[in-house]
């Protein structure tokens, strides 16, 4: 037997010993060897969802900090959400994600703090992606703030635009300028806020122009995309559909046919007809499986990868079960969790 059948064979015995109360989760950039332990695969929001929803006592999370940090937060309940349920473990408690570090809690509020002073009479609202750790969210919480995901992220924003609000949005300038331009709004409504430099490096002119002001964090990962690769991908594939995540830059994500988070990507592809041809610009461990679907052509735009997502395995997994090793318990400190729910759960009820 090899090592990998024999550790998957452990996995599943320790699984059946703990039954229903073990969930073990996995994101859809996940490596298949890992997807094959899990009893759900999905996006961030969706798995966090699961995760809340679970009696299981104790929930194992496939995927990098921010996901497993929201799923914590998520397993709170109780006076203003400050009793855990449940436990949240992260087989790599080393897989982070670039993009949610380039924004910080403290950095949020000095920003959120400048701008309201630019913006007297206005109701500033800051919205952020849930690819971001939870001090951003406790901050974005306690200003009245929502989360968003990269699938109803122009739902949030064109809520709160409808409202007449402005708008702080971080960390990822790509989705909420790809969510501006396909709302219908120039170029001109965003300003971009440089996180390290003092104000932003934006002039109050600037500030009272704008709808709204956008961090200056991406995914390094889908920022990598460039027109070429299009026109590269659609020379090779003529015909075929161009499906684009909208954390590509926006010079990149107009060019496509259509774009969509993970979850929008795999169900248009899901719902097209046998014989589809596609093009798909994300993390190249999803894109290799939806190549596995019947009756269907699927392309890489270009294969990038996840370094961090590429981080769990299933021996860490195994490692887990075995020890309950307490490097990987996921603790958000619990002064942040009832702002940080708050900015989840607005989300959830818009």
């Amino acid at each position: 037997m090899s090592h990998a059948s024999e550790c998957l064979e452990k996995i599943a015995a320790q699984r059946a010993q703990w039954g229903d109360k073990l969930l073990i989760l996995g994101h859809h950039y996940q490596d298949a060897s890992v997807v094959a332990c899990c009893d759900a695969v999905g996006d961030s929001l969706e798995l966090s969802r699961i995760a809340a929803a679970s009696n299981a006592d104790r929930i194992i999370f496939c995927g990098v900090r921010f996901m497993a940090e929201t799923a914590e937060i998520l397993c709170y309940d109780g006076a203003e959400g400050r009793q855990r349920r449940r436990s949240v473990w992260q087989p790599a408690p080393n897989a982070g994600c670039p993009m949610a570090d380039m924004a910080t809690g403290e950095g949020l509020e000095a920003a959120w703090q400048t701008l309201q002073k630019a913006l007297p009479e206005d109701v500033l609202t800051p919205v952020v992606y849930v690819n971001s750790n939870a001090e951003v969210k406790a901050v974005c919480g306690k200003h009245g703030g929502a989360a968003c995901t990269s699938g109803n992220g122009h739902h949030v924003v064109k809520h709160f635009l409808a409202l007449g609000h402005r708008i702080l949005f971080a960390p990822d300038q790509h989705l909420c300028t790809n969510i501006m331009r396909e709302l219908g709004y120039p170029p001109e409504a965003v300003a971009l806020w440089h996180r390290d430099i003092p104000g932003g490096g934006l002039s109050e002119e600037q500030i009272r122009s704008a709808r709204l002001i956008a961090w200056d964090g991406c995914c390094p990962i889908h920022a990598s995309y460039t027109t070429s690769d299009v026109t590269i991908a659609r020379k090779a594939h003529p015909g075929a559909e161009l499906l684009i995540h909208p954390e590509a830059p926006s010079a990149v994500a107009s060019l496509a046919d259509k774009t969509g988070s993970t979850k929008g990507i795999i169900e248009a592809i899901h719902r097209a007809e046998p014989g589809s041809s596609f093009i798909v610009g994300t993390e190249d461990h999803l894109v290799e499986r939806l190549k596995q679907l019947p009756g269907k052509e699927i392309h890489a735009l270009r294969p990038i990868l996840c370094e961090d997502m590429g981080l769990t395995t299933p021996e860490q997994i195994l490692h887990v079960l075995e020890t309950w090793d307490e490097a990987c318990r996921v603790r958000v400190p619990e002064e942040l969790i009832p702002d940080a729910r708050a900015c989840v759960e607005r989300m959830l009820a818009l």
